[in-house]
């Protein structure tokens, strides 16, 4: 096997992995990754996000936040308050059982880490963080190498 597969195939297995182990947590407390994500966006936020400030943030789409806040709110994790002088504005409020919730799924996910990740050698832990993190960049800068391969501008 090739270099690059086997590092694309362990990329792929270890991040399902950790989802997976991660979303046994999160079920446990009726989330799913996106309901978590939001959650934790809003648990973490100094001021209450506007929908649209949460979905930037998450990168997702209004119609799709929208009904992921639903089911927080239906869960009892969430609430939208309007915002003063523009009813139009929904601000998303972590209620206190939502806040006990992110709070015990971040220690779940800590003890997670400690389990696993932390049980990594240190030096080669830091080497894969640095190629991931590499990684990305290159990825994240796929758009510009395409456009300037395509218009004919050379190598980027």
């Amino acid at each position: 096997m090739l270099t690059d597969d086997r590092f694309l195939q362990a990329l792929q297995g270890g991040a399902r992995a950790w989802r997976l182990a991660l979303e046994r947590h999160l079920k446990a407390h009726g989330l799913t990754t996106a309901g978590w994500n939001a959650l934790a966006a809003v648990a973490d936020s100094p001021e209450p996000p506007s929908q649209r400030e949460l979905a930037l943030r998450l990168g997702v789409d209004g119609a799709t936040l929208v009904t992921t806040l639903d089911r927080l709110v239906a869960g009892g994790l969430v609430r939208r308050d309007s915002e003063p002088g523009d009813r139009r504005v929904k601000r998303i409020v972590p209620t206190p059982h939502g806040t006990a919730v992110a709070g015990q799924v971040r220690a779940e996910a800590a003890a997670l880490r400690q389990a696993t990740v932390a049980r990594l050698d240190g030096d080669a832990a830091a080497a894969a963080a640095a190629v991931l993190e590499e990684l990305q960049r290159l990825l994240e800068g796929t758009d510009r190498i395409a456009r300037i391969t395509r218009d004919g501008g050379g190598t980027p």
